[in-house]
């Protein structure tokens, strides 16, 4: 069998298999089910130029990008603006002040009766002590006495590590017990009203001496300072003096009692021992 070209064919058989082959290949074509479109050239380029963006923002810093969006204008959303659209709602009321009302008083004008009649406060023109303790004076029964001794600034309570005693004696035997540590201050004389320690022999003024315990500051060899209370004997000026340790100390000053010194105030017989027992 030989070969035969398309040039040998006749146009018309030529024509005929050139349109049946197209015929075919659209049949083809519309049966396929997985049928897709060519592929545009410029899709694959899209991913690469939109992550060059994203590495271009990335090279940004951080600190101009937030500055950037820090100066653009807030949004502004659809419903916050139809809010503000509406008419704005009425104010509340606002509120009293002032006490309210008695319940018992608006029932009763509801039932037409009178009002009560609300009794001022009368002024009162008694004494109220701020003015005695200012003056640092004291009221008792039909008299005024004016305090000779008030407690300095650094006046201080003992700690309770330091348990200050002191011990009264007469004729060798303990008479009373003291425990210094409770108070900042202590009062002898003859005044009752007054003093917290009382002396009742004549030759004791009624204000006699104070026992105050006090903060004071030292500095150490290293230059720290070390601060400590202490107890400190002050005579008030009496007419027979105060002595320590059989030696009489000045008027109205501060004098440092130390463990295990004695006092003696005038000419009482009484000894007062004060005594700082080891913890």
């Amino acid at each position: 069998m030989s070969r035969y070209d398309d040039r040998s064919r006749s146009p018309v058989t030529r024509h005929r298999s050139r349109d049946h082959d197209v015929e075919a290949d659209r049949g083809h074509r519309l049966d396929r089910s997985n049928y897709r479109k060519p592929q545009n050239p410029d899709e694959n380029e899209r991913p690469r130029r939109r992550r060059q963006r994203s590495h271009s923002s990335d090279s940004e810093p951080e600190h101009d990008r937030r500055e950037r969006y820090r100066d653009r204008p807030p949004r502004r959303s659809h419903h916050k603006s139809r809010r503000h659209s509406r008419s704005a709602s009425p104010k509340p009321y606002e509120r009293s002040r002032g006490p309210l009302p008695s319940q018992d008083r608006a029932f009763k004008q509801e039932r037409g009766s009178e009002t009560p009649t609300i009794e001022k406060q009368k002024p009162n023109f008694a004494s109220s002590g701020k003015l005695a303790a200012a003056s640092n004076t004291v009221q008792t029964a039909g008299q005024t006495i004016v305090l000779k001794y008030h407690e300095p600034a650094e006046a201080r309570k003992p700690p309770a590590r330091d348990a200050w005693r002191m011990y009264i004696f007469k004729n060798d035997e303990i008479v009373d017990t003291v425990q210094l540590f409770e108070q900042s201050c202590w009062l002898f004389g003859r005044e009752m009203a007054v003093v917290d320690i009382p002396i009742e022999h004549p030759s004791c003024s009624k204000q006699h001496a104070v026992i105050q315990f006090r903060y004071s500051e030292k500095r150490n060899e290293f230059g720290d300072k070390i601060g400590k209370v202490k107890p400190y004997v002050l005579d008030l000026e009496s007419s027979n003096g105060t002595f320590i340790n059989e030696q009489r100390i000045p008027d109205a000053k501060y004098v440092e009692v130390k463990d295990k010194d004695v006092i003696k105030f005038g000419d009482s017989r009484r000894e007062y021992v004060v005594q700082l027992p080891k913890t």
